[in-house]
């Protein structure tokens, strides 16, 4: 049974066993206290070994980090903190650890487990981030599944940039040291695999997108990624999108969607996470006593998540932001790094201006300039603007991208040779346009960026298992 549920039992002297990885040791020969987790909790259980019970050759082996199974009796627990304990009879030791286990009960930093990434799951603090990426990544499926969408699992390799940024990791069978070369003395692609220049996905929705113009309601959660030199908190090479695709949505329901589904999944892990968010909000408040009260957090993480969770999200289009930002007082008094113009592609400063300071609560930008928006985004009649939405977020600004997808054959077409995109290259896509074409609307959400926000950590490398980025692929 795991220890999760043993700490739920009422205490009768049942006899259990207890499996798990030692956090703590201590105490003299007559008595011996041994903290044990399985993973499955915060909480640890603790195993307390009367002198005699347990062999002095074992005790010994029992060693922070050791892997051992205690069985013993249940008994209600003499200390604080727990309300039950195992009196130990037997202990087998599954797997030793000497002192030279980096886990040891002290405080270490979060670039110091980076290093330790085989290992700094067994640390509370990531024992809690991973188990509520787990269960937001449930209450995304269960989201989508009760409103009736279809999991939709889209390529990872593909010949399509679907952002037009061009920063995407090629795929290839070449001998990197010879390929293959035309005539024009350039790499023939036609040898390749695939016979054609192929990279990693930087999304899924212009496949997703096929599939919801027959589904109706499709989503997909996968694997992305993106060749970007960057070392920022905010950025890795490889990373989970979660996009959904709707035929028959526009802009407004659009809006409507990312909102609701927002809101359950974070309120599904503050119904089902209390412990490890409760852990998280206390490291979260004793991080924050080292820096200036003015970059401390106004509100604590527990509270940070129902304020998302509570508040309607307040909706204004990009020209009416911009109009706010200029009137503000960062804006007048210089403080803001970034200059405030419409045209610009608003950054974090601005995005958390609105949120935090402005409205206090989760922000919708829309109808932002086609000219810094990808080239499928529906365009609005005056020709400036397209029907685009990014949701904002307090502490991070942008958590959401999304839009209504021009389902216009020839100003889709337009649009693609106008931003330098082949049409041969996405006939494909194009052709949906032709045949049988629908208004749809779809957004695109960086599941690490929502585990971020839900856990209150700082930098994304700590809200994936093994993070991938510029240099770093060690695990």
């Amino acid at each position: 049974m795991q220890i999760k549920e043993l700490l739920k039992l009422t205490p009768s002297e049942q006899e259990v066993t207890v499996k798990g990885w030692v956090r703590t040791k201590r105490g003299q020969v007559a008595v011996t206290f041994i903290a044990i987790n399985d993973g499955s909790t915060i909480h640890n259980i603790q195993a307390v070994a009367e002198g005699g019970a347990i062999d002095e050759e074992t005790l010994k082996l029992v060693s922070t980090g050791a892997c051992v199974a205690v069985t013993g009796k249940l008994i209600a627990s003499m200390g604080s903190g727990q309300a039950v304990e195992l009196k130990a009879e037997k202990i087998v030791i599954y797997g030793t650890a000497d002192e030279s286990f980096p886990m040891q009960p002290k405080k270490h930093s979060l670039e110091f487990l980076r290093e330790k990434a085989h290992l700094r799951f067994r640390t509370n603090t990531f024992g809690a981030i991973f188990r509520i990426r787990h269960t937001l990544a449930f209450a995304v499926h269960k989201y989508f599944n009760d409103n009736g969408f279809f999991n939709l699992h889209t390529p990872i390799i593909t010949a399509s940039d679907a952002e037009g940024a061009g920063e995407m990791f090629h795929v290839t069978n070449f001998d990197m040291e010879k390929p293959p070369k035309g005539d024009d003395g350039n790499i023939d692609y036609s040898q390749d695999f695939f016979g054609r220049k192929t990279s990693l996905t930087v999304s899924g929705q212009l496949e997703g997108e096929l599939g919801a113009l027959a589904l109706s309601k499709i989503y997909t959660f996968g694997p992305t990624f993106r060749a970007e030199n960057s070392n920022t908190t905010r950025h890795l090479a490889e990373f989970w999108m979660i996009e959904p695709e709707v035929a028959f949505y526009e802009l407004e329901d659009n809006m409507n969607l990312a909102e609701d589904f927002v809101q359950y999944v974070i309120k599904y892990a503050l119904e089902n996470c209390a412990d490890d968010l409760t852990f998280l909000e206390k490291r979260l408040l004793e991080e924050e006593k080292s820096k200036p009260q003015n970059e401390r957090s106004d509100l604590s993480l527990t509270e940070k998540l129902k304020f998302v969770v509570e508040n309607q999200f307040q909706r204004l289009t990009y020209t009416e932001a911009i109009e706010i930002l200029v009137r503000s007082k960062p804006h007048k008094e210089k403080k803001f790094q970034y200059n405030v113009a419409w045209g610009i592609d608003l950054q974090s400063e601005h995005e958390r201006y609105l949120v935090e300071k402005h409205f206090k609560k989760p922000v919708i930008l829309t109808n932002y300039p086609k000219d810094i928006k990808a080239f499928y985004m529906k365009l609005d009649e005056d020709n400036k603007t397209v029907r685009a939405m990014d949701v904002l977020f307090p502490g991070i600004g942008e958590i959401i991208g999304g839009s209504q997808r021009e389902d216009d054959y020839e100003k889709l077409l337009a649009r693609t040779k106008e931003v330098g995109i082949d049409p041969e290259n996405i006939w494909w896509y194009l052709e949906t346009r032709k045949f049988g074409s629908a208004p749809h609307a779809g957004f695109g959400l960086g599941f690490e960026r929502l585990v971020l926000f839900v856990t209150g950590m700082t930098n994304i490398r700590d809200v994936i298992p093994f993070p991938r980025t510029p240099k770093s692929a060690e695990f």
